[in-house]
């Protein structure tokens, strides 16, 4: 015996049932029945915060920490704060070093320059000592000395703490020693004393 075939007006019921069972679910409430809404889908993923005051204390430290020092405020509290002042730094003055001892100085360079030079019978004249190189010694000149040897200088050296006054061809006219700022030595041919000062 065949099945009898389903009438078109059980068809059209059964695929509006259907079709409020979809509207139902994407759309919205049917029939004055509410449903879920579009945020159905999020709100299984992200619950709902609550909306009230949020409050906060401080955490517990971690194992084998130390407490927070009691003079510092609790994390969320509120912290007393000084009028500010105006702060005075007071000008530290460094201790001052006494300045140095004069030095005297010696070598060839303190020795450069004009000279009066007295022998031994009072005479004084002129010597100057320069800078200027003459073959391996440096130039100098006498002017005005009444005696001869003193007259012919034309070089003089520095060695070993001692002037050295030359004449022309080498021979050495007087040796004299630094000292306090002065020249004082001998002439070499008579050996009379002979002193230099500025």
């Amino acid at each position: 015996m065949p099945r009898p075939l389903l009438s078109t007006a059980a068809l059209l019921a059964l695929a509006a049932s259907l079709g409020a069972c979809a509207t139902q679910r994407f759309d919205g409430p049917v029939r004055g029945r509410a449903g879920p809404g579009p945020q159905a889908s999020l709100e299984s993923v992200a619950p709902i915060m609550p909306s009230g005051p949020v409050t906060s204390s401080p955490l517990a430290p971690p194992p084998g920490a130390t407490a927070a020092p009691a003079d510092l405020p609790p994390v969320g509290g509120t912290v007393a704060v000084a009028p500010s002042t105006p702060i005075i730094a007071e000008p530290s003055i460094a201790p001052v070093a006494p300045p140095p001892p004069p030095v005297v100085s010696s070598g060839r360079s303190s020795v450069v320059g004009s000279w009066n030079a007295k022998d031994a019978t009072g005479a004084s004249c002129k010597v100057s000592l320069s800078s200027a190189p003459a073959l391996d010694l440096y130039k100098a000149n006498a002017s005005g000395c009444p005696n001869k040897d003193l007259a012919k200088v034309t070089a003089w050296d520095y060695r070993d703490g001692e002037v050295y006054l030359y004449q022309p061809g080498g021979t050495v006219t007087a040796r004299l020693r630094q000292g306090g700022g002065a020249l004082d030595g001998a002439l070499s041919k008579s050996g009379a004393s002979l002193a230099m000062v500025r």
